[in-house]
């Protein structure tokens, strides 16, 4: 019997010896065992000689025992005992697999079921053949079903075959020494990301070097990273060294120039690129040009639509120490199974551009139109709708309980790992309430990582941006509660590796059934999985559609199979 020293609560601890040990012990060896203390110091020098046969068979009985447990045979306590002797109320909170509560893995940046996370690590490496590890969690009957079944690619796979008057004509290019072009990109990091990959295509257009762009300070997070901090700035140049030259900054015959300084015009084509700038920028050799977003056409020759591919998938690859961290946290929120990554757009600014509400109470919905009024600039587009209409339009983010509603319809199990993107939504952890309460295997970059491991990144949030990206990038599936340039990128990038599994919420189709609280859930769900049934990541042409982008729709300029050709 143990005594516990937890104050005056006196708890009995038995520990259950294997029947293969009690059957090897003589009367006389369990009797010597449970002799009292009490006995005279005689008799226990008399038991300890080292003539007395009983020494002897104590010594074997106890190199006996320890070979024993080192072949394997474990005490299991009759008991649980808890990590922390006296937190006996603890203890009683773990589930029976020895996970801390689920219903504490809400966003709260804590250190939610990291050692259930971690420890998975090691399991990582028996993976099943959709490449996810064998686990209790994420996979079962249900999860098993079709939710992390990945779309039909037909065969598409990544074709970047430039033509050969292209090839010829970047042999010349990449060593012309005489036009610069200089670039300031403004936004949030895939803001910043879109208008990098058009800064390459303008410089191949006007056949100058691209000097490495230049990141404005956001004014929003205040961020004040540079290319280098986002970007492998080498790996960038050896990517693109035979389609253009990307030098680190003017050289010293250029630093006196006054550059030539414009914003094109709103989806321009290389025809009114060259039309406007060339002859300007050959008698002044630099061209600075800012507010690149969106003012490049979608529709480009198919040399500038590959190029366009080989920049966003290949050439802007991140920073070493944000692509170790990402896969990092991305393998540990694979070690137990498939994952889902959730981008939430259900920050304050959101609502507020949107001209939607969070649905969350009369307070919250006081906040975002306040901050409207305020600032009108900050509305987007079609500022004369009100909410209603542009809720059924499509034009709002989905908040937490609809983004709960839609993955149990398209039949996501209850014991699914979610990876969650994005800031904090406005409420705070009531806001991701309905979410948490469903699926309660939720964590964020916060919860994943180990103490310090997100410092160096704390106060960047094209950073921390960047990180969200790769996890997202690597989960089994991916779904937006809203558009927005991260789930544009991501869906592009899926799409280049191979149509991993994407979900693109149907917001025009959903509202009216979200609204109807006399439809049955088993109707409901029917009608949800028949709305998406062709939106789950398959293979799309952007021809079916004039201005869609190509790192968007890679197919079938980026992309081929062998039923496509391609210029040689």
């Amino acid at each position: 019997m143990a005594k516990s020293k937890c104050g005056n609560n006196r708890k009995v601890s038995y520990i259950s010896v294997p029947s293969q040990i009690i059957n090897s012990l003589s009367a006389t060896s369990l009797q010597s065992l449970l002799l009292s203390p009490k006995k005279s110091s005689k008799q226990h020098l008399r038991f300890f000689s080292y003539k007395s046969p009983r020494l002897w068979f104590f010594l074997l009985f106890l190199f006996g025992f320890i070979g024993m447990l080192k072949l394997g045979y474990n005490l299991d306590p009759v008991i649980p005992f808890h990590p922390y002797p006296c937190a006996t109320n603890e203890a009683k909170d773990l589930n029976s697999n020895g996970y801390s509560k689920p219903e504490l893995a809400v966003a709260s940046g804590g250190n939610v079921e990291k050692v259930e996370i971690l420890n998975g690590i090691s399991e990582s490496q028996s993976l099943i053949s959709n490449g996810s590890a064998k686990s209790e969690v994420g996979i079962g009957p249900d999860s098993e079903s079709e939710f992390w079944k990945q779309p039909d690619g037909l065969g598409y796979k990544p074709c970047l075959v430039f033509s050969r008057d292209y090839r010829r004509a970047s042999e010349g290019l990449v060593k012309d020494r005489s036009k610069y072009l200089m670039v300031v990109v403004s936004g949030g990091m895939n803001q910043q990301r879109n208008q990098i990959v058009d800064a390459v295509v303008i410089a191949r257009i006007l056949g100058a070097a691209l000097v490495v762009p230049i990141l404005q300070v956001n004014i929003i997070w205040g961020d004040e990273s540079e290319f280098s901090d986002i970007f492998d700035l080498e790996h960038f140049k050896r990517v693109l060294a035979h389609d253009v030259r990307i030098v680190s900054a003017l050289p010293s015959t250029h630093l006196m120039t006054k550059p030539v300084e414009s914003s094109p015009l709103s989806h321009a084509t290389p025809q009114w690129i060259r039309g406007h700038y060339l002859r300007r920028f050959n008698r002044e050799g630099v061209l600075l040009l800012r507010s690149l977003d969106s003012r490049l056409t979608k529709d480009l020759p198919s040399d500038l639509q590959k190029l366009k591919c080989k920049v966003a998938f290949h050439a802007l690859r991140f920073a070493p120490p944000i692509l170790e961290l990402g896969n990092k946290l991305a393998e540990r929120m694979r070690s137990k199974g498939p994952y889902l990554a959730l981008h939430l757009r259900m920050e304050k600014d959101v609502w507020v551009r949107t001209g939607c509400l969070p649905g969350l109470s009369h307070e919250y919905d006081e906040i975002v139109n306040n901050e409207r009024k305020q600032r009108p600039e900050l509305l987007t587009a079609k500022s004369k709708m009100t909410y209603h209409e542009r809720k059924l339009a499509g034009l709002c983010p989905l908040n937490a309980l609809e983004v709960t509603r839609l993955l149990k319809a398209l039949g996501a199990p209850k014991n699914a790992r979610i990876y969650w993107a994005g800031g904090q939504p406005l409420g705070g952890k009531e806001a991701l309430l309905p979410l948490t309460q469903e699926f309660p295997y939720f964590y964020n970059k916060e919860d994943l990582a180990l103490p310090g491991e997100l410092e160096p990144f704390a106060n960047r949030a094209s950073l921390m941006a960047a990180i969200d990206y790769i996890v997202s990038e690597n989960s089994d599936v991916f779904m937006p509660s809203h558009g927005g340039n991260m789930g544009h990128a991501i869906q592009g990038h899926r799409a280049f590796a191979g149509h991993k599994k994407h979900i693109t919420p149907n917001k025009r189709q959903m509202p009216p059934y979200f609204l109807n609280s006399s439809l049955p859930e088993a109707e409901f769900n029917s009608i949800i999985k028949e709305l998406h049934y062709e939106s789950l990541g398959q293979p799309e042409l952007r021809t079916n559609k004039g201005g869609r982008d190509v790192t968007k729709y890679p197919v079938p300029e980026c992309m081929c199979n062998d039923s496509h050709t391609h210029t040689n």
